[in-house]
């Protein structure tokens, strides 16, 4: 099975109504569409744009953005889940920090061509959102199935962590979609370092998005952006020797597409250089090794045979 993909290096804008912020959404499904594309990643907080709408009296206090980011969700989850009925493509749509009952989640919401929108919270939540934003991390770990096969989510920093992917992994997941949001080239590179280390050793597809510029500092969580989108596979015969099928470049606002074959996927796990989906289950005898302390020092008796 073969499908076009298309992350975005998503910019913020400094909206002034709703129906901007609508037709700047549609404005980028149209032009990933345009180009084929049948699955579309946005970015991890790309949905703080609409803090721009609130008004100077919640400018710049999460707490009170959060709350009222609130009467928003419907009518972006009913854009979105449009656009994705009207192209007939899956559409992850970034973010959105969901008030639950214990609090606020961040959310990743996938819309399907057919109606479908279902989610994926983030599980692993970062100093600053645990410390500015007072959010709280996800409890379940899921894999979805598409038309295409089935994949996991990893929202940003659970990328970082490599048995939140292995889960989705065994569960038969085949592609990774990774929205992210970075403010700094040292985070950029954490999120891509764990794309492709997922890649890697799962010998699967890694998708990424990120937010790229701000031109608004209304939110404190989106206001400096750095980062890129791109495509990973494992490095490995039959895909790029260093595991980038695509990558775009940084900050500048822009889609990167594709194309992804599912079976290529099934033919390195099984007929590659290296093993690294099989022999992942190598490292479980080493649970109940034994750790050994050995002391390299002068005079310390060698080593004989």
């Amino acid at each position: 099975m073969k499908i076009r993909a298309a992350a975005a290096q998503y910019d913020i804008s400094d909206l002034q109504s709703w129906s901007e912020y609508e037709a700047k959404i549609t404005q980028w499904v149209e032009r990933a569409v345009a180009q084929g594309a049948q699955l579309l990643l946005f970015p991890e907080y790309f949905s703080l744009e609409l803090t721009a709408l609130f008004g100077n009296e919640k400018e710049g206090t999460l707490a009170r953005q959060l709350a009222a980011l609130q009467e928003s969700l419907p009518n972006f989850l009913a854009l979105f889940r449009q656009l994705a009925k009207a192209h007939q493509v899956y559409i992850l749509a970034g973010t959105f920090p969901v008030r639950v009952a214990e609090g606020f989640r961040n959310r990743a919401h996938l819309l399907g061509p057919r109606g479908a929108m279902v989610f994926q919270d983030k599980l692993q939540i970062t100093r600053f959102e645990t410390e500015q934003m007072r959010l709280r991390s996800g409890d379940d770990i899921k894999v979805f199935d598409t038309d295409f096969g089935k994949l996991g989510i990893n929202v940003c920093y659970d990328i970082e962590f490599p048995l939140i992917a292995r889960y989705q992994i065994e569960a038969g997941a085949k592609l990774l979609l990774v929205p992210s949001c970075t403010d700094s080239l040292a985070g950029y590179h954490r999120i891509r370092i764990g794309c492709q280390a997922r890649a890697l050793e799962n010998q699967c597809y890694v998708l990424q998005a990120a937010t790229v510029t701000c031109a608004t500092p209304r939110s404190k969580a989106t206001q400096i952006r750095m980062g890129a989108a791109a495509a990973y596979a494992p490095p490995a015969r039959g895909f790029p020797d260093d595991g980038i099928l695509t990558i775009g470049k940084i900050n500048e606002p822009q889609w990167i597409f594709t194309d992804l074959d599912l079976e290529a996927i099934d033919k390195v796990r099984q007929t590659g250089d290296a093993l690294n989906y099989q022999d992942w289950q190598g490292q479980k005898r080493l649970e109940s090794a034994k750790l050994e302390q050995v002391k390299v020092i002068a005079g310390h008796r060698p080593y004989s045979p």
